[in-house]
């Protein structure tokens, strides 16, 4: 199962860079041609994401994405510094951007992390969002030619 990590400061001119990787990766693990520019507008949208939460948050960890090939399927893990709710008491006042905890989307932030999310869920089935202490991560997954059965 080979792997690819790749971390990068919070600043947005860095999300180019992890669109192109993640296409050259995918391209190698033998994701669909047909399918990279979706690999690359979701990667493009979770990093946007990730960049955006840490700088609101003020957040000075990397943003961390997760490269992964396995038998049938190839995974980006896009992940950021920012606690979920409920994981610190002193963020209560302040959840994730357009959390169910929070009552849904109050600011344009919120409604921009929400409009990201909808994006990602757009262009990729197998989508998990997760969040806890460590942070929140949005895992993609799209299968590979070796998992495609021909006739």
């Amino acid at each position: 199962m080979p792997t690819v990590e790749l971390r990068f400061s919070a600043q947005p001119e860095h999300v180019r860079t992890a669109r192109l990787v993640a296409a050259a990766v995918a391209r190698r693990a033998g994701v669909d041609e047909a399918v990279l520019d979706e690999v690359r507008l979701a990667v493009g949208e979770a990093c946007s994401r990730a960049v955006g939460l840490h700088r609101s948050h003020d957040i000075t960890a990397p943003v961390t994405v997760v490269l992964t090939e396995e038998e049938k399927a190839f995974s980006i893990e896009v992940g950021d510094g920012v606690p979920g709710p409920g994981s610190d008491p002193s963020l209560s006042g302040a959840p994730r951007s357009g959390s169910v905890a929070s009552g849904g989307p109050d600011t344009e932030a919120d409604i921009e992390d929400e409009m990201g999310l909808a994006v990602i869920s757009g262009l990729v089935d197998d989508v998990e969002v997760r969040s806890g202490v460590d942070g929140g991560v949005i895992r993609m997954t799209w299968p590979t030619a070796s998992a495609v059965v021909l006739p």
